[in-house]
């Protein structure tokens, strides 16, 4: 036995070590072929401890838990039994060979056996994993479909006879020594699982258990050089070579610190230095071809090992939503056509050319394969299939062996547009939008600003309210979503609105941004990207920009991951982080629910960028969990393991014409929670799932009052919800006002004289009061007056005239002899020169300026049969007065038609209620001088009565032509014509004084479009 044992295992082993050298060599010249690997030695101790934790912790795999640590004892097995492969090889000539020191070391025998066993039942726990999930089961939802199963099987059972034969090897030798030497290093102390096994299997003599020794140790080694045999014959087989490349793959990975390949894309490279606009007119035309990945030799070296160490686990696969919508791509598939293509082509590459002459018509097939194109061209990438990559990052993060999936995905798709112009049709809109106009919609620049309309606080604009960026803390990044897309203005406005109430300053640049590029540089066009992202960095160090919030996850990814390239660094965070930090510092604190307002239930959809790509998952559920009156629920799939919109790598801009829509898919989980609420953290999310949400609703597959919001949006409902929190009176509350209503009900009592009337201690504090210059002559004579004989009609009221104020009107007119037309309008002298008023509308509302100098010459006839007509010559005496002394001093034209802030509340609430007239024909304000003359002549009389001479005097000294003289009767105020070249303005008109005011220094021709010109 001894013989023949130590025969096979040599022969097998002459056999399998130079099979598995020149496999080792032959995949190294694969990797070879491909590009140069740029800025992945950094940090090399960081990236070794890295590798050790990966490996030996399983960090990766923990993502299955189970899964994992079945791997993880099979994995260590495969480690440490390895030595016992070796050990084998001298118990062929001893069988009572152990290792010095460690061989008979507690610790190593405990372990070696709790190994044997443990990665057997793992391996067997494996097994049952893959035949459950097993695609004649599940089809498509199998992320074993298309795996290779006959390499699968080979692998479980090499790993499940490595493992259960320690534990036979051992056994024989514990009975070995127990029987026949003595026990010193025997018993169940060292033997503590394989004692068992010996007792139980194995014979009593001596020769017995020594064949039994070489026999197992003949088989531990023929078994792992059938292993290195087969391996070496396919160098393809990923489930069992990444137990050797999964090593390097891992210290090469993109980031030293062991995060994945996610957040933003790697640049291309070329002659070993990122592509820089400014320098690519002295790039060689070669050169150009570099541009992405259009042959698998322009894969870096880095890529082809990515391929080669793919296991075929699925779980990239499994969690793809391109996948899971019955589309082409499976990431796994997708890797393995690479695999199968780089190691069918390369070994070609090297080949001179009369040596390619004699290939066969299947390798020089091979050799010209073009690397994306369809069945017709035989094509090793379908269009479909690269063209449905979402970007969503799902592929990097399930990855136990850190292969970077997205990173090889969008080379693919930058040579596609830059070299061969070949890409979907709906994507030239795109392009041609951020090109020509700064965003992916093609609006106009001048637009960004429009979200801003109807906040009722001013929203700070670089360049026109700030200098730059250092005067606020904040530069609020909008995004090409939050400035055009209407659903996505509400994110802004609410997010705007959070950051005034917390006291946080913030400023936009408006017409200053544009887009970061990401649409672009997803869809492969990383030309577009390089201009843009240039223009948005120059922009940045111009105005200082230091401290970034964004609401759009894509615009987020971008600027914190991508625009340090551009020598731009910048603190960006999401709007969710900071309004987390502020309702955390209390700057912001959601109210209670008002009673009897219905609990909601809320769910979270996680956004692909916000999350895998940034890792950015609890401050959106943080603030989602203190809003009063809600529930919190997740989605199956939420996390790290939630699923995609639909909308990453420009696939917003794409129709989706293969299998379902993802964005359904998504929304139909959401409304399997019975949330009423669905919260996302980034437009593109609002946009597909509420499409999605529209569309269950209208198949009725939804409840109609479940709504799609932003975070920021749920957080304002909360924080401005209901009244502020009430305080119940105390006892001594209650007697305050107790005595305070008993007090003033016995000073009424006493004082039977009170009544609703003013008298002289009513009147306001003269300091209180505007001076006259301030507002306008008009607006003075328009609060002088006896109070009595105001009207006291509420102004709101006559804004809207009755139904039967037509035929009064008229009626009025007639007695007062002022004609009118059948609207009503009055008409002024038909030879005055045409004055077109503001405001056609508000014209055409209010009544003609003769007609209401008519109504006031009726009123003010009434008036004086009941006011004593010494108290009136008095009252209008002194009102003439203050006019005068109001025309004498009119300053410049003042062009602003509000009231100032100082004057009385009773004028500005007039200026502000009454219409402003509007531009319209002239004729339709000419009156007929025969019919207002003695409307006039009688005016003249009164006044000239009322008034000293000089007064008129006066005032047409200050003003060269006024429009009208302002009369006082019995507290009214009229408005005269003077001037036959001057239309009459009527004092229900607000523009009245300020026109009047234009009048001494503005005219007609600094009227541009019915606005005095600045």
């Amino acid at each position: 036995m001894q013989v023949v044992a130590i025969v096979v295992s040599l022969v097998i082993t002459a056999v399998a070590l130079p099979l598995t050298t020149k496999a080792v060599r032959d995949m190294l010249k694969v990797l070879r072929t491909g590009r140069p690997l740029v800025g992945r030695r950094d940090n090399p101790a960081k990236r070794t401890a890295n590798m050790l934790i990966e490996t030996f912790g399983h960090t990766r795999m923990f993502q299955k838990k189970a899964v994992a640590v079945a791997h993880w004892f099979v994995y260590a097995a495969f480690v440490l039994l390895s030595t016992a492969v070796l050990q084998g090889y001298f118990q062929l000539f001893d069988p009572e060979f152990a290792w010095p020191i460690i061989g008979h070391f507690y610790l190593y025998e405990w372990a070696a056996e709790g190994l044997g066993l443990l990665s057997t039942i793992g391996i067997v726990y494996l097994i049952a994993v893959r035949q459950w999930n097993h695609p004649r089961r599940l089809d498509r939802k199998s992320r074993f479909f298309g795996s290779t199963f006959w390499q699968a099987y080979f692998v479980e059972a090499m790993a499940m006879l490595e493992g259960a034969a320690i534990l036979f090897i051992r056994g024989a030798e514990y009975k070995l020594i127990e029987n026949f030497h003595g026990g010193e290093h025997g018993g169940r102390a060292h033997f503590p699982l394989s004692s068992y096994v010996g007792d139980l299997l194995y014979p009593e003599s001596e020769k017995g258990l020594e064949n039994v020794v070489f026999f197992v140790a003949m088989f531990k080694i023929t078994l792992a050089m059938v292993w290195l045999i087969v391996i070496a014959r396919n160098l393809t087989m990923g489930v069992a070579w990444h137990r050797f490349t999964a090593w390097p793959n891992i210290w090469f990975k993109r980031n030293s610190d062991g995060s994945t390949a996610l957040g933003g894309l790697q640049p291309i490279y070329i002659q070993g230095k990122p592509l820089d606009m400014e320098t690519m007119e002295d790039l060689e035309e070669e050169d150009f071809e570099k541009l992405g990945v259009g042959k698998i030799e322009d894969f870096t070296w880095k890529g082809i090992l990515d391929f080669t160490t793919c296991t075929e686990c699925g779980r990239c696969q499994e969690q793809c939503p391109a996948w899971a919508t019955d589309k082409p791509l499976s990431p796994k598939l997708l890797v393995l056509g690479l695999r199968e293509h780089a190691y069918a082509k390369a070994p070609l590459l090297s080949l001179s050319d009369e040596e390619k002459d004699k290939l066969t018509d299947e390798q020089k097939a091979e050799l010209e394969r073009p690397l994306i194109g369809d069945e017709s061209v035989y094509g090793v990438i379908d269009p479909d299939v690269l063209w449905s990559c979402t970007n969503c990052g799902a592929c990097v993060q399930q990855c136990p062996v850190d292969i970077e999936h997205v990173d090889h995905i969008d080379d693919m798709r930058r040579f596609q547009v830059l070299v061969e112009s070949n890409f979907p049709a709906e994507l030239n809109n795109i392009f041609k939008g951020l090109e020509r106009k700064g965003n992916p919609w093609g609006m106009s620049p001048k637009d960004r600003m429009d979200w801003t309309k109807g906040l009722d606080f001013e929203v700070k604009q670089v360049g026109r309210d700030v200098e730059d960026l250092d005067e606020v803390e904040w530069l609020f990044w909008v995004g090409c979503a939050g400035a055009y897309e209407d659903r996505a203005k509400k994110t802004t406005q609410a997010v705007a609105e959070l950051l005034d109430m917390a006291g946080v300053t913030f400023a936009v640049l408006g017409d200053g941004e544009t887009c970061t590029g990401d649409p672009a540089r997803r869809a492969g066009n990383e030309i577009v990207f390089q201009q843009l992202a240039m223009q948005n960095a120059e922009v940045f160090k111009e105005t200082k920009v230091k401290k970034v919030v964004s609401t759009c996850a894509h615009c987020f990814n971008s600027l914190k991951n991508e625009y340090a390239e551009f020598g731009v660094e910048l603190e960006v965070v999401h709007h969710t982080q900071l309004l987390n930090r502020l309702v955390r510092e209390g700057k912001l604190t959601p109210r209670p629910p008002v009673a009897g307002e219905e609990k909601k239930k809320i769910t979270y959809h996680d956004p692909c960028f916000l999350g895998r790509h940034n890792k950015v998952y609890e401050p959106p559920r943080e603030l989602l969990s203190i809003i009063p009156g809600a529930e919190f629920t997740e989605m199956p799939r939420n996390s790290e393991k939630s699923f995609c919109c639909g909308a990453g790598g420009a696939r917003m801009w794409m129709e989706e014409t293969i299998g379902s829509r993802i964005n359904v898919n998504r929304t139909e989980e959401a409304i399997a929670t019975g949330a009423d609420q669905i919260a996302v953290g980034c437009p593109f999310c609002r946009v597909m799932m509420s499409d999605g949400l529209t569309l269950k609703q209208s198949e009725g597959a939804a409840r109609e009052e479940v709504e799609v919001l932003d975070v920021a949006q749920m957080l304002l409902a909360g924080v401005k919800r209901g009244p502020e929190p009430v305080v119940e009176p105390t006892q001594a509350d209650d007697a305050d006002v107790v005595a305070e209503a008993e007090a003033a009900t016995a000073a009424a009592a006493a004082d039977p004289a009170t009544d609703a009337e003013p008298d002289a201690s009513d009147a306001a504090d003269p300091d209180s009061i505007t001076e006259t210059e301030d507002v306008g002559a008009a607006a003075e004579a328009h609060t002088e007056g006896d109070p009595d004989d105001k009207d006291t009609t509420d102004v709101d009221e006559l804004d809207e005239p009755s139904e039967k104020s037509d035929a009064a009107d008229q009626k009025l007119a007639a007695d007062n002899n002022v004609k009118v037309d059948e609207q009503g309008g009055g008409h002024a002298d038909e030879s005055a020169a045409p004055v077109e008023p503001r405001n056609a509308d508000a014209r055409a509302e209010a009544p003609s300026n003769a007609e209401v100098a008519a109504a006031d010459e009726a009123k003010a006839a009434s008036d004086e049969g009941a006011v004593d007509a010494a108290e009136a010559e008095t009252d209008d005496r002194e009102a003439s007065e203050k006019e005068k002394a109001a025309w004498a001093n009119v300053g410049p034209v003042n062009t602003d038609l509000t009231p100032s802030d100082d004057a009385p509340a009773a004028e500005a609430d007039t200026a502000e209620s009454e219409p402003e007239p509007e531009e319209s024909p002239a004729e339709e304000v000419t009156a007929a001088p025969d019919e207002t003359e003695p409307v006039e002549e009688e005016a003249r009389e009164e006044e000239a009565e009322a008034t000293e001479a000089p007064t008129t005097e006066a005032v047409a000294t200050t003003v060269e032509a006024p429009a009208e003289v302002i009369a006082v009767e019995d507290g009214e105020t009229t408005a005269d014509p003077v001037d036959d070249d001057v239309a009459p303005l009527s004092d229900a008109n607000p523009s009245g004084s300020d026109l009047s005011e234009a009048a001494t220094q503005l005219s007609f021709d600094d009227v541009e479009d019915g606005e005095p010109k600045k």
